[in-house]
């Protein structure tokens, strides 16, 4: 900043200033040299008249400077061609888009008046050297801007010959990337999003739940979304248990409204019908949380409870769970689900976002209302009267109240009776955890009303933006800051039609109040003792606050010029209209409520200050009085529109422009939103950048990293200069905490980013560039956030037209994007720009096909900005006007309107080439489109070309005289844009719109030459819009061009019409059109599918005609569509003209005729081929295949880890079974066996699984998915380590590490992130090291795909495509307008295109067909008959059915006319049933060739209703050079659960592909090779039979070559290998969401080869039966509970009781050791629990009926766990609870030898301890605890227990049977117990005898030796005086 001070000089008194002149250096360093003039400005910013003039240059350090290189500033008025551009337009195109001056915009405001001193930028740069282009690619990394001279040549260059990549997708960046300074940028998407409903599906499984406090309960998990609830079953006294239950809550609702309801889980105790149950603790998310999880899902995550009405409490227990939220079009990966084994760790997986901590503390969010301002009438007039005519005073018409609701609480405060300005100062309290899982804080002011409440206006909180969690972060806090609030129009109506605006759903379009609000958060410390341990709202009253805190009230000043006003709807009618202008309440002429007394009085106050600090500083006299009665002209006079065409009118705004201008009082925040806009400046430019980037890749030009490192640069050069600028004076009136905070985080973030994109652009290269957008792009995304400011200040304009005194349409600009700054980055960016504004219709009306037609387009010119600093707000207008004020008071007045006395002449040229991918608006699926162009009042359009989305109109519209007005030199820079619309011609009814796009002309003036490089213009690509959507890309050129003096002979002259037929129509001018040549289009007809019926007539004789440029040719005729839908004529072929351009290449249409009687032809459908390089062939490159010829290449196979190294050469136990084969070597497999022994710990193995008799399918499918699972963590960890390096080598760089120290540290880092991982796995065997894992070869696996098969291999389009044929409307639907319902068939075929003569070497290969052309080597279409198998394995989150929340699923198999229903077995209530079935169907290809497999709901009554279906094309499968019709196993075996499944043997196999791809092989030869090709394959030689003798075999050789098949050159690819395909069932009543997941495969042999063996077992593994032998030998140190009725003794009367699949299937008892007194009990009984289990997935497996009235069992498979209780019996009262062990009886503590050695550590430390596993270990003994929970929710050992258990299976069982208790067979003894374990009344004596003597003996004989004591001494005194006397007489 200079700062210029001129003094007074004065030799007596002090200098007195004159006056100081201020400015921004930026413009000096830029240009080097500059002069100036400008005024000077007092004390208070006045302009005074003395003027300054000044000279100014600047020499930069070693050159260095003289140059912004982020091209912000470059402003060069007077360089007229010059061609300046980005790194990239140099690159995109020989041209520049748009004009091709400056990019970057003029500084404005701070800069007056420049003479341009000496040389230009331009100049400058070419006195720099100038590069030839030869060295162009080897210019490493360019500058932002390219050398001048360059780029001339290069344009000369292109112009000249044009290359074929000189064109580029110019409607986003052309209207978009603007390269004027007067202008800004249209919005080119027109439709409102946010309000619109959409489909959403929440599904939540509860698994089970863990560690619930409590004793002996009996848990429920009821789950809630939003108001939904749903129940799981009741679990009987558990704190574990186990549900499974799958829930689905359905929604129809906008997106605002879901992610802010509430999920919560809560688990509840003891619920029934009576009582509601007491709450065991809750858990609260908002949708929002899980829907931005990855894949929108938490799966298999542990919910932490806590109770919400004591928060002194800790954590209630654990529920296991998965969460999905599922919109419309979204697909979710569910991760494999197979046994569930590692997630119990809970710590571990708990259900929080990432970076949200485990422990969350609870705290108190403040939510402080103070007041409101500028409500609206919520009342009607009538009702009005009424009240004053009782009450006798005219009051305000609303009584509003302030509710809050957060995290599904609500909270209110107080009603203000008639109140326009209520105050409140009340505060809102919740208590909720923190981090909290919610969002967004709602605050909504109502209206309170008898009848009901209604929103006056809403007001969304989002945490994440007042809050910032980093380590320098802060709690969230806000204000006092004022929020605004909009809605729907301010005139009350009784049934508000938009009502839903006030909610907060969709974009208010009006101004309804504003609020003054503070949110603060407090930590709570819960150990206090006065802490409120509830968590119910608490509302507060608060003290007021001053009225400085929010600010300064300072005077605003908004001005508007309407420069143009078009496109008038015509609906409107044509009544006089007017346009106006408000903000917040100012403005308002129908609507407003009269202002407060307050504001008026601080207005007038606040005026008359300045008004005398002007006189008595003596300043101008007009501009004192220049404020004292400014009234404010807020709308334009009514006009009459004048009609453009048949759509549209006009106002006639010519010379005349009308404006407007508002004076309003706000408090002064504009540093708030000066931030915003310096980073929303710095993102839009990033974005156009990143477009660009994305663009240079889409079009596949050169160098797309030269453009990134480019943005990359500009970006970090932008981040520090935003650093710079925003550390600026922050002790403003109103800084609240959270504008210093954010602040402080906003440099510290900018600076980081900036930081990091330095240290990106230097990796970026060409193979990273896509990498690195990413990066960029979630730059882009941080800075957006960033920039959105939580706390407003100034609210936002509205422009409504008016007509007949309704308002009609509106546009809302935020207050920002015209707030004016001196600094240039920081003033908003339409600030005195001329901007092109598309108003809409409010609210729901603007939903859907109303709200894509333009309501009315306005060229508008708005600034807004301090009214002391306004001398600048006419600035940035084209030049050439006079102002015309409302009085005759002098000059100080802003203009009424501007009069244009310049005026220019042009003449629009608009070359109409071509538009593709239109939108289909007939019921034929086609338009009969025609295009509409507008500029300026004036509008012309195409021809209508009937029946086509592709159409070429070749047409060349011109618009005469139109009339622009301005001075010259800026209309050349700053064109108005052109709006083309394109419509669907109707023969009855209006024109449908179908879409629009925008453009920016080429413009001549008159006296530059029409010439390369900027004329002819070229043609570019436009996208067209409807609503949202892209609907297609219109390829057009427009060039303006200046009418000079001699009229329009001097224009470039137009050729005629050419073409007779065409009438007048003038087509595009050959420099502009593009450049043919010659292609031939081959296409193959292969045959049509699924074709539906035409009204109501089937197809029955269809032929295809394929169509491009004109030219086309027609398939063989179909002669009967029924009996063969194949064309008999496989390859035709036309010959085009297309232009060399691939980009230009016009799209190709496909369609479908029926040939009726009588030669008529009827539209079947239609499809049309958008772009055609997919179909370019390209002859095979011979230099690339010289490594060919080159020797024989071993390939090693030991590289794959899934193939099992070939040489362990199979051999047989000696002892063993003939049938049992050993994957390994014996000494291999015996050193296994020790290792086993050893490794005790986390051992997962089935051990006896080393025996092939026991394994089956089901083996090999379960080590398949753990296989998935691996290798998924395996891409995780390896994910996680690569971003960890990057991380590090981010900050290496940062902090100039040197690279060697980069290593310790990067290793230190691994060792870190491997301790993570393992402490994840504990219980998979990555913990224990990979040398003690046994080698996993053991079983072979296939292939597990997690999604469909054909999406792992390209849709087996290989080399026949299928294209969809449409018909009829497309829909008005969503972005994702589903096309499925206008599917009408498919054609199936391929194309190929070339250009014409072509090489001879292709047609002179041996066996070249002529008539195949391209097509060698395809199959023949006649009809085949196959076999079709399709194995369906189970289904996984099957949406549920019926009421119970499940369903009874069966599988349903179509194809063709056969259909298999396989209805009696379906699954009683399962969700995710395993099927296990295989099925044959016999078809004929092509008729029947689409298999559908469906999951149907079986129901007793009524019919079945369809869960979900799945459709396989098993043609192009079967077809397909990927072999998908059986997949190749990875091992060869004749028997077993592994038996080769394929007639056809790996060698045939082999020999066949050899043959069809004309490749040399197999050769096999010694010592296990085999050669292919040039390729030599090793692997082993011998195979056993059935009886295990060995024999030589060729097979594991073809096998091995078949699984590297991908290696072979030139035919080479990878062959489906087995597996299994995951296939999401969709149904069509819920269009785009998922009902559940399929896994299945499919195999297909051909009839007329052998036939295949029967098909594999993969029915459902039986459970096994067990039996589970419990002996309870001794309890010790169980408490005692009783106290004696007589004696007051402690004791117990204890029992023991046992479960193992519930309490109300098999619970039993032990008898009572009645009055034990030591807690010791003894019993010598037994249990016995039968049960069946499945080995593989560790689950017992009953079947129960749900209820009474259920029809038949359903199976529950649930985890094997031992449940034992101890219990004191009582005989009149209930037993009471004692303690309690359970035992999971795969991984249980070993018990302990004694009961001494038995502690609570067996349970504590679970984890760390051995375990061991019942099924592997059979017979275990030892001493267990019990234990239970005290009041504090600490364990305690409440007992010990002695146990034997004994697992046998049910053979052995009958074998050696044993009794329950002690009975027979095989009794226990009985206990040895003490006698007075029995009833003591039955012996009382004896009893009392035990009793007394036993526990009082030393009590009983101290007691005796007194008596005898006191006896001696009773007798001694008695007897004393006796002998006394007797002594004394003597006697």
């Amino acid at each position: 900043m200079l700062e210029v001070q001129v003094y007074n000089y004065s030799k007596v008194f002090t200098n007195r200033l004159v006056g100081t002149f201020c400015m921004v250096l930026q413009k000096v360093a830029e240009e080097g040299h500059l002069e100036l003039t400008d005024t000077l400005i007092d004390d208070n910013n006045m302009s005074i008249k003395t003027s300054v003039t000044i000279d100014i240059r600047y020499q930069p350090m070693d050159g260095t400077g003289g140059m912004w290189s982020d091209g912000e500033f470059l402003d060069v008025p007077d360089d007229r061609d010059g061609l300046f551009a980005f790194e990239t337009d140099s690159l995109l195109s020989g041209q520049s888009h748009g004009s091709g001056t400056s990019p970057g915009r003029s500084l404005q405001g701070s800069i007056p008046t420049f003479r341009k001193a000496g040389r230009g930028v331009f100049s400058a740069m070419k006195l720099g050297k100038a590069k030839s282009s030869k060295d162009d690619h080897k210019r490493g990394d360019e500058p932002a801007i390219l050398e001048m001279e360059d780029l001339d040549k290069k344009a000369m260059r292109l112009a000249g010959m044009l290359e074929p990549d000189t064109i580029s997708l110019a409607s986003v960046t052309a209207v978009t990337t603007n390269v004027s300074n007067k202008r800004s940028k249209p919005d080119i998407k027109m439709e409102p999003s946010s309000g619109r409903p959409v489909d959403y599906q929440i599904s939540i499984t509860v698994i089970e739940a863990r560690q619930l406090i409590g004793l002996n309960m009996d848990p429920v998990v009821c789950v809630e979304v939003g108001d939904d609830k749903k129940y799981t079953s009741m679990k009987e006294s558990t704190n574990c248990p186990y549900y499974n239950e799958y829930f689905v809550f359905d929604f129809h609702v906008p997106p605002d409204v879901m992610f802010d309801k509430i999920i919560k889980l809560s688990v509840i105790h003891s619920k029934n019908l009576l009582r509601s149950g007491t709450l065991v603790g809750t858990f609260k998310m908002d949708v929002g949380t899980v829907y931005s999880q990855p894949e929108h899902q938490f799966y298999h995550k542990w919910a932490i409870l806590s109770d919400p009405d004591d928060i002194t409490a800790g954590c209630k227990g654990y529920v296991k769970c998965d969460i999905a939220v599922v919109g419309k079009g979204d697909n979710i990966k569910t991760p494999h689900k197979a046994n569930e084994t590692d997630e119990d760790d809970i710590e571990g997986n708990l259900l929080l976002p990432e970076g949200i901590p485990a422990e969350r503390q609870w705290a108190r969010f403040y939510v402080k209302i103070h007041r409101a301002e500028g409500l609206p009438k919520m009342n009607t007039s009538i009702m009005a009267n009424v009240k004053k005519a009782f009450i006798g005073e005219n009051r305000d018409l609303v009584d509003p109240y302030v509710q809050v609701q957060f995290s599904g609480q609500k909270g209110k405060t107080s009603v203000q009776k008639s109140s326009y300005e209520p105050i409140w100062n009340e505060q809102v309290i919740f208590t909720e955890l923190f981090p909290p899982l919610c969002k967004r804080i709602k605050v909504q002011i109502r209206d309170s009303d008898k009848v009901n409440d209604v929103a006056i206006g809403t007001h969304f909180i989002d945490l994440r933006k007042i809050s910032n969690d980093g380590d320098k972060g802060f709690l969230p806090t806000l204000g006092p800051a004022w929020v605004n609030m909009y809605g729907s129009t301010r005139q009350y109506t009784l049934m508000d039609e938009h009502q839903d605006l006030n909610d907060g759903l969709g974009e208010g379009v009006s101004f309804r109040a504003r609020l003054l609000i503070s949110v603060a958060v407090e930590i709570l410390d819960t150990t206090s003792p006065e802490i409120i341990c509830s968590t119910d709202v608490q509302v507060e009253p608060v003290s007021n606050i001053s009225e400085s805190a929010t600010g300064k009230m300072e005077e605003f000043f908004l001005f508007g010029s309407f420069l143009e006003a078009t496109m008038i709807d015509r609906k409107i009618g044509d009544k006089p209209i007017s346009f106006e202008i408000t903000i917040g309440n100012y403005g308002n002429h129908i609507d407003g409520v009269s202002k407060s007394s307050s504001v008026k009085k601080k207005k007038k106050e606040g005026e008359n200050q300045e008004e005398e600090n002007e006189l008595i500083q003596n300043s101008s006299e007009d501009e004192a009085d220049e404020d004292a009665d400014l009234t404010s002209v807020s709308s334009t006079p009514p006009m009459k529109p004048f009609i453009t065409d048949r759509n549209y009118f006009h106002l006639p705004y010519f010379e005349k422009k009308p404006c407007v201008y508002i004076k309003s009082w706000w408090q002064d925040q504009r540093r708030r939103l000066y931030n915003s806009n310096m980073m929303d400046k710095i993102a839009d430019k990033l974005e156009e950048g990143l477009n660009d980037v994305q663009e240079v890749i889409k079009t596949e030009k050169a160098f797309p990293e030269r453009r990134l490192r480019g943005v990359l640069e500009e970006l970090s050069i932008g981040c520090s200069r935003y650093v710079t600028l925003a550390n600026k004076d922050v002790n403003l009136a109103g800084r609240t905490k959270l504008d210093r905070e954010r602040l402080k985080s906003c440099m510290r973030e900018m600076d980081s980013m900036g930081q990091q994109a330095k240290q990106i652009r230097t990796q970026v290269k060409k193979n990273t560039v896509k990498e690195k957008l990413k990066l960029a792009q979630n730059f882009l995304q941080r800075i957006r956030f960033l920039a959105d400011e939580p706390q407003h200040s100034i609210p936002d304009v509205f422009i409504w037209m008016m007509s007949n005194n309704k308002r009609i349409a509106y546009a809302r600009i935020p207050s920002k994007d015209i707030l004016y700054s001196v600094v240039d980055e920081e003033t908003g960016k339409d600030c005195g720009k001329v901007k092109a504004v598309f108003l809409k219709l409010p609210g729901k009306k603007g939903f859907g096909p109303a709200g894509w037609t333009v309501q009315a387009k306005l060229e508008l010119y708005l600034w807004l900005g301090l009214n002391k600093s306004r001398k600048d707000f006419l600035h940035g207008l084209p030049n050439g006007f006079e102002e015309i004020r409302a009085t005759k008071m002098g000059h100080g007045l802003p203009p009424v309107t501007l009069v244009y006395d310049m005026k220019q002449v042009f003449q629009l040229r608009a070359h109409m080439y071509q538009a593709r991918s239109l939108f289909a608006a007939d019921s034929s699926g086609l338009s009969d489109p025609f295009a509409r162009v507008f500029f300026s009042s004036q509008s012309q359009v195409t021809e209508v070309l009937n029946e086509t989305l592709c159409p070429t109109w070749d047409q060349l519209l011109v618009f005469d005289d139109v009339e622009l007005f301005g001075e010259a030199t800026e209309l050349r820079d700053d064109p108005p844009i052109i709006v083309v619309e394109f419509y669907d011609q109707d023969t009855v009814g209006k024109a449908e719109f179908i879409g629009r796009t925008f453009a920016k002309p080429t413009i001549k003036m008159r006296d530059e030459p029409y010439g390369p490089p900027r004329f002819p213009p070229q043609l570019e690509y436009y996208q067209i819009y409807r609503g949202n959507s892209i609907a297609g890309e219109l390829l057009a050129a427009f060039e303006l061009l200046q009418v000079g003096q001699g009229g329009r002979a001097d224009l470039p002259p137009l050729e005629g019409p050419t073409d007779s037929e065409r009438g007048p129509i003038l087509p595009v001018p050959l420099g502009i059109r593009p450049v043919l040549s010659r292609y031939r289009i081959e296409v193959l007809f292969w045959g049509l599918r699924d074709l539906k019926r035409i009204n109501l007539a089937q197809v029955d004789r269809p032929r295809v005609d394929i169509e491009c440029a004109g030219r086309g040719v027609q398939s063989a005729l179909i002669q009967n569509y029924k009996k063969n839908p194949n064309f008999s004529t496989l390859v035709k072929w036309f010959e085009v003209d297309l232009p060399e351009n691939e980009l230009l290449h016009p799209p190709l249409n496909i369609r479908v005729v029926d040939c009726r009687a009588f030669g008529r032809y009827i539209l079947v459908g239609s499809h049309a081929v958008s772009t055609l390089r997919h179909y370019i062939y390209s002859p095979p490159d011979k230099s690339c295949n010289n490594w060919a010829t080159a020797g024989d290449v071993s390939v090693s196979l030991e590289a794959e880890p899934p193939i099992r190294k070939m040489d362990t050469v199979v051999k047989l136990d000696a002892m063993s079974d003939a049938v049992v084969k050993v994957d390994m070597n014996e000494d291999e497999s015996d050193k296994e066996k020790k290792k086993k022994k050893k490794k005790k710990k986390g051992g997962v193995e089935e051990e006896e699984e080393t025996d092939e008799r026991v394994l089956d399918w089901w083996s090999k499918y379960f080590a398949s998915i753990e296989t998935l699972k691996e290798n998924l963590r395996s891409q995780e960890a390896a994910q996680a380590e690569a971003e960890e390096r990057e991380d590090l080598e981010i900050a290496a760089e940062a902090a100039d590490i040197r690279p060697d120290d980069l290593h310790l540290k990067g290793s230190k880092m691994k060792e870190r992130f491997k301790e993570k991982k393992s402490s994840k796995q504990k219980r998979s065997q990555a913990a224990d090291g990979s040398e003690k894992r046994p080698p996993k070869a053991r079983v072979d696996e296939l292939v597990v795909y997690n999604r469909e098969l054909e999406s792992e291999y390209g849709n087996f389009e290989d080399w026949l495509h299928t294209f969809n044929l449409y018909r009829g409307k497309a829909g008005d639907d969503d972005e994702h307008a589903l096309d499925d319902d206008r599917i009408v068939g498919r054609f199936k075929g391929s194309l190929c295109m070339y250009k014409v003569p072509l090489s001879q070497e292709i047609t002179r290969e041996a066996g070249y067909d002529p008539n195949m052309g391209m097509f060698q080597s395809i199959p023949h279409n006649d009809p085949i008959h196959v076999l079709v198998r399709v194995y369906v394995v189970r289904a996984t989150d099957l949406h549920p059915a019926d009421i119970n929340g499940k369903a009874d699923p069966y599988v349903v198999i179509k194809l063709g006319k056969s259909e298999v229903k396989d209805k009696e077995n379906y699954i009683s209530k399962q969700l995710n049933p395993v099927f296990g079935k295989s099925f044959d169907i016999e078809a004929t290809f092509p008729m029947e060739s689409m298999l559908t497999v469906s999951v149907y709901d079986w129901d007793l009554v009524g019919t079945d209703d369809l869960i979900g279906e799945t459709k396989i094309d098993l043609e192009n499968r079967f077809y397909s050079k990927f072999r998908a019709t059986c997949g190749i196993a990875s091992n060869y075996s004749m028997h077993g659960y592994n038996i080769w499944r394929d007639p056809m043997k790996p060698s045939q196999i082999l020999a066949k592909l050899c043959k069809e791809g004309k490749i040399d092989g197999p050769h096999y030869g010694p010592g296990g090779k085999v050669k292919v090709a040039n390729r030599i394959f090793t692997g082993p030689t011998e195979i056993e039979d059935e009886n295990g003798l060995k024999k030589q075999t060729e097979e594991h050789l073809a096998l091995s070559v078949l699984n590297h098949w991908e290696e072979i050159p030139r035919v080479g690819c990878k062959l489906v290998p087995e597996h299994v395909e995951t296939r999401p069932l969709l149904n069509l009543d819920k269009p785009g969401i998922e009902q559940g997941r399929l896994e299945m495969w499919v195999d297909m042999f051909p009839m007329d080869m052998p036939a295949p063996g029967p098909a594999i077992d993969i029915s459902p593994r039986k459970p096994k039966r067990y039996e589970l032998r419990v002996i309870i030998w001794n309890t010790d140190e169980v408490i005692l509970e009783d106290d004696d009725y007589f004696t007051g003794e402690k004791s117990s009367d204890i029992f023991v009781r046992g479960w193992l699949k519930g309490q109300q299937e098999d619970k039993q008892d032990t008898d009572v050791h009645y009055h034990s007194l030591t807690g010791e009990g003894n019993f010598n009984w037994r249990f016995v629990f039968p049960f069946d289990y499945l080995v593989a997935e560790e689950k017992i497996v009953i079947s129960k009926k749900e209820s009474m009235f259920s029809w038949d069992e359903t199976e529950y498979k649930i985890p094997p766990r031992l449940t034992m209780q101890v219990w004191d019996a009582d005989h009149f009262s209930a037993d009471d609870f004692l303690g309690a062990i359970e035992l999971d009886l795969n991984r249980f503590p070993r018990g302990a030898k004694t009961a001494k050695q038995c502690n609570l550590d067996m349970i504590r430390n679970e984890q760390e301890l051995p375990t061991i596993s019942i099924f592997k270990q059979k017979r275990v003994k030892g001493w267990w605890p019990f234990v239970a929970r005290d009041e504090n929710d600490e364990m305690e050992l409440t007992g010990k227990v002695e146990a034997e258990l004994h697992l046998v299976t049910a053979e052995e069982a009958e074998k050696s049977p044993v009794g329950l208790g002690r009975n027979e067979p095989d009794p226990l003894e009985k206990p040895n117990r003490p006698d007075t374990s029995l009833m003591w009344f039955l012996g009382p004596l004896k009893s009392l005898r035990y009793f007394i003597w036993h526990n009082y003996r030393w009590l009983i004989l101290k007691a005796l030796g007194l008596i005898l004591l006191l006896l001696m001494l009773g007798l001694f005194l008695y007897s004393i005086p006796g002998y006394l006397v007797k002594k004394i007489l003597g006697a």
